[in-house]
């Protein structure tokens, strides 16, 4: 039998929060660098408490075990359906926020696509062309561990920005372990970013590519991201990824 426990933490606290971020500067940081931070988005308690679930396999849909698939070292699990509370009320605020920037993002790049403002819509579009799994993720990794360059793609229907949550403590909790995200410009070598987070920062990024103004007018540019080695200790990960996969 499925569990059907919650989070024992306050979830709405969460979701007020993303409302008053500032979101003009987060939108001007992705336009610019491909990424933003977003301060404090969870608590220290909210932190603990969505690690906390990683040993509970009720809440999941599958395990994936990064070295068994060449993706480095370490391993996630996927959420099922219905998501815990805190997670199910932080994906549709986030995405209300991020919508205006993918469908500006869409049409600078020439992309016909367009998304919807209500996160419930684009997931009725994911699951109408077969991609119905939940994607968001619990990552934990520990000393040596380290996630590949990568894209969370899924299947056709591609959200083009994705959040991550740092629920550990850098420092106290793990040593290393950094979020590193890689862009590749035509006919340049690639740019690295690495983004230093606090415990309950997250970051929202570019899921593959996305536009940057040249002199001779907007192109695409390529981005990956992963996680640098874990030196010590042990750090979880909250991914939030807003199409669901085949």
């Amino acid at each position: 039998m499925k569990s059907t426990a919650k989070l024992a933490t306050p979830t709405s606290d969460a979701a007020a929060h993303v409302e008053i971020l500032d979101w003009p500067q987060i939108a001007a940081e992705l336009d610019s660098h491909g990424c933003a931070v977003l301060k404090g988005l969870l608590t220290p308690d909210q932190c603990r408490t969505v690690a906390a679930l990683y040993p509970d396999d009720a809440h999941f849909r599958s395990r994936i075990v990064m070295g068994r698939h060449g993706f480095g070292r370490g391993e996630y699990k996927y959420f099922s359906y219905p998501l815990p509370d805190l997670i199910a009320q932080l994906r549709p605020a986030l995405y209300g926020h991020l919508q205006a920037v993918a469908n500006r993002w869409n049409e600078a790049m020439g992309i016909d696509i367009r998304y919807p403002a209500a996160h419930a819509a684009f997931l009725k579009r994911c699951h109408e062309a077969g991609q119905a799994r939940p994607t968001p993720l619990l990552l934990q990794y520990e000393a040596g561990d380290y996630n590949c360059l990568h894209q969370d793609v899924y299947g056709e229907h591609v959200f083009p920005l994705q959040v991550a949550i740092l629920l550990s403590e850098p420092g106290r909790d793990f040593t290393g372990g950094e979020f590193v995200l890689t862009e590749q410009r035509p006919r340049m070598q690639s740019r690295a970013e690495v983004v230093p987070l606090a415990q309950g920062d997250a970051v929202a990024f570019a899921v593959h590519h996305r536009p940057v103004q040249g002199t001779r007018g907007t192109y695409r540019v390529n981005l990956r991201h992963g996680v640098s080695r874990i030196r010590s200790g042990h750090r979880h990960t909250l991914g939030v990824i807003f199409h669901d996969a085949k």
